[in-house]
C-alpha cells in the first residue's frame, strides 16, 4: 500500500474520552488497542495538539496553567486505537512529591505498557530543547520505542524562523530534519503530515 493511499485513508472520525488514571494499575487492559502516547514539558501544547489532531475542540481541556495534565488520560480513536495524554514534566510550581509522582506514573507507563506503538515527544519550536526533553528522548531511545518529535507552536514564527528552529532542534537532538514535525494547533499546519505518520504506525499494528 502506498504512503499516499495510507494518507488518504487515514482520517480521525471519532474520538472519545475513556478514563483518567493515577497510574497504570487503573488504565484500560493492556494490548486491547494500539496506543500512541503524547508527552512533553508542561505548557508545551499537549492538550491543544490533541484537540487539533482529532478535530474535537473540547476533547482535552486547554489551559494556560502549566501542569494541568496530572493523570494518564485515555482517548479512544475510531474505536480502533488510543491516544494517551501523559503528565507534563518540568513544571516547578508543584511540590517535589507531586513531581516525583508524575515522573513515576510516566516511567511505569513507558516501561511496562505493551500496547504502546508510538511515543510522540513535543518540544516548543521557539526554544532550544531543554535538558528534560533531551533526557526523555534518550530514555525512549534506550528502550527502542518508535518515537517522533513534534515542534509545537509553529504559528508563532515566520517561515524562515521556523526552518532555522527545525535545524537547531535537529542538531541538538541529533536527528535529521525530516524526523521533526513542525506543528500549529492554531492553524492546522503540519496536521496532515503527522496524521500520515501516525496512520502508518497504527495501521501496521492492527488498528
Amino acid at each position: 500500500m502506498s504512503v499516499l493511499l495510507v494518507s488518504m485513508m487515514f482520517k480521525i472520525k471519532t474520538a472519545k474520552f475513556i478514563t483518567s488514571a493515577l497510574n497504570i494499575t487503573k488504565t484500560p487492559p493492556d494490548n486491547s488497542y494500539p496506543e500512541v502516547a503524547v508527552m512533553g514539558r508542561s505548557n508545551v501544547g499537549k492538550s491543544s495538539l490533541l484537540c487539533s489532531l482529532t478535530n474535537h475542540k473540547k476533547l482535552a481541556k486547554v489551559s494556560q496553567t502549566p501542569g494541568k495534565t496530572r493523570l494518564i488520560n485515555y482517548f479512544l480513536i475510531d474505536d480502533a486505537w488510543y491516544l494517551v495524554d501523559l503528565p507534563g514534566y518540568g513544571y516547578a510550581k508543584v511540590s517535589k512529591s507531586e513531581q516525583e509522582r508524575w515522573s513515576r506514573s510516566m516511567e511505569e507507563y513507558l516501561a511496562e505498557r505493551q500496547g504502546l506503538v508510538l511515543a510522540i515527544l513535543l518540544v516548543d519550536i521557539r526554544h532550544e530543547p531543554k535538558a528534560s526533553d533531551l533526557q526523555m528522548q534518550s530514555w525512549l531511545a534506550q528502550r527502542d520505542y518508535p518515537t517522533c518529535v513534534v515542534l509545537t507552536k509553529a504559528d508563532k514564527l515566520s517561515r524562515s524562523q521556523m526552518m532555522e528552529s527545525v535545524k537547531r532542534c535537529a542538531k541538538a537532538m541529533q536527528l535529521s530534519q525530516e524526523a521533526l514535525f513542525p506543528y500549529s494547533s492554531e492553524t492546522g499546519f503540519g496536521r496532515e503530515a503527522l496524521l500520515e505518520y501516525i496512520g502508518g504506525i497504527v495501521t501496521s499494528n492492527g488498528a
